[in-house]
């Protein structure tokens, strides 16, 4: 009988397990996560998870029993120690070896921590990853608590709309001269930023943390620009590097993440990777894509390829953040954009940003805007790019935007 075992039992780990046999695998097939739960969603966690609105059992991607019933043998709190690439041999961290067939990495991304050197192992500093993360966070998010979020980026922006949500007191510093420096545009930034500001969180852009001290039950910030701040908790929001410590000590090629081919097979024979941990091919360069949706397409397509039945993984980008009552949807990548189109939404509230290169539509940034991201998202994926003048002309219906296209 032939074994594939999964490495990293998160989304892309559960997506690709699922897939292996709904494609009529019927080998024995593992499932290795270190943590001590069965697969569940991330993206609640900072969100809906923190603020009461969905319960530890919606959380999980399947019930228990749908392992027992696929025989996927999942093992939970298990944590694989090291991997022979060429006999394809595990050791976990019991001592126990075992070796497989086929292997895949789903190891997924670390979240980035403060230095200790700056006090980023005290008492009450947390990062917002894991189920535990949470977990660990959960009581101080309550009103009259102070809290200060390190990172201006959707994970740090997140966190400071279900803390201010909470009545918490909310200081945000970024380090950059704005926030989403590195993921949106000016307007994108701006509109946000206002949206924080109408809930009153205050946001401090070029702006770091020195420093932490602790002061009794409270903590004591040092701010790049020379103020101090007192607060009760800090959460760190300022960045995750993909887990590939496991498949370095291996030999794998490492670029920006294991470095996968469209296939998702690495560069040793029977290893595959797919989600958050491995970068790929992407029309004229190689990406990595941290987003639910590339985590379960690309685990499904690396689980066609396990089998024979491999056809090219071609991502579709698409991202999302919920923060107070804004949803904001994002179509495509705006790397390299030199243009970005503001549009009005029907309704008040709502608004959308598109990026150009030249005449090329890349991405679509909508605010309250489902029918502006719907369309967008239907163009990109179609190479259409509109004239930007009919973009930005509320008086040409979304729905007509196919219909010119840019010359």
């Amino acid at each position: 009988m032939t074994h594939i075992a999964i490495i990293g039992a998160g989304q892309a780990g559960a997506a690709l397990a699922a897939k292996l046999r709904a494609l009529g695998y019927d080998g024995r097939l593992s499932l290795f996560g270190a943590e001590p739960v069965a697969p569940y969603q991330r993206p609640p966690l900072s969100k809906k998870y923190m603020l009461g609105e969905m319960a530890l059992d919606r959380l999980f991607l399947r019930p228990e029993s749908f392992y027992a019933e696929q025989e996927i043998d999942l093992f939970t709190d298990t944590r694989v120690a090291s991997l022979d690439a060429k006999t394809r041999r595990l050791r976990l961290a019991d001592g126990r070896e075992i070796t497989a067939d086929r292997i895949a990495l789903t190891t997924g991304a670390d979240p980035m921590r403060l230095p200790g050197a700056i006090g980023g192992d005290l008492p009450g500093v947390y990062t917002m990853r894991s189920l535990a993360d949470a977990d660990a966070a959960a009581h101080e998010f309550h009103a009259g608590r102070r809290a200060l979020i390190v990172g201006g980026g959707y994970v740090g922006l997140e966190a400071a709309a279900v803390a201010a949500q909470q009545g918490v007191q909310v200081t945000l510093v970024e380090m950059a001269p704005r926030i989403l420096a590195r993921v949106a545009c000016a307007e994108t930034a701006t509109w946000i930023k206002a949206l924080h500001a109408a809930h009153g969180v205050d946001i401090r852009e070029g702006c770091g943390l020195d420093g932490l001290n602790q002061c009794g039950d409270t903590l004591s910030a040092r701010l790049s620009n020379g103020s101090t701040l007192e607060v009760d908790f800090v959460i760190c929001g300022i960045g995750v590097r993909p887990a590939t410590a496991l498949a370095e000590a291996a030999g794998l090629t490492i670029d920006n993440g294991i470095a996968v081919d469209v296939m998702g097979r690495t560069s040793a024979e029977g290893i595959y990777a797919a989600g958050d941990c491995c970068s790929f091919p992407w029309k004229d360069r190689r990406i990595r894509l941290e987003s639910v949706p590339n985590a379960i397409d690309q685990a499904e397509a690396v689980a066609a390829a396990m089998l024979g039945q491999p056809h090219p993984y071609v991502a579709k980008p698409w991202f999302w953040s919920d923060q107070y009552a804004t949803k904001l949807q994002i179509a495509g990548l705006n790397t390299g954009y030199d243009r970005v189109v503001t549009r009005p939404g029907d309704k008040p509230g709502t608004q959308s940003h598109w990026y150009y290169r030249g005449p090329e539509l890349l991405a679509v940034d909508a605010m309250n805007d489902p029918r502006a991201y719907m369309t967008g998202k239907r163009l990109i994926e179609s190479g259409k790019s509109p004239l930007p003048k009919a973009v930005a002309d509320t008086g040409v219906p979304l729905k007509d935007l196919a219909l010119i296209p840019a010359t």
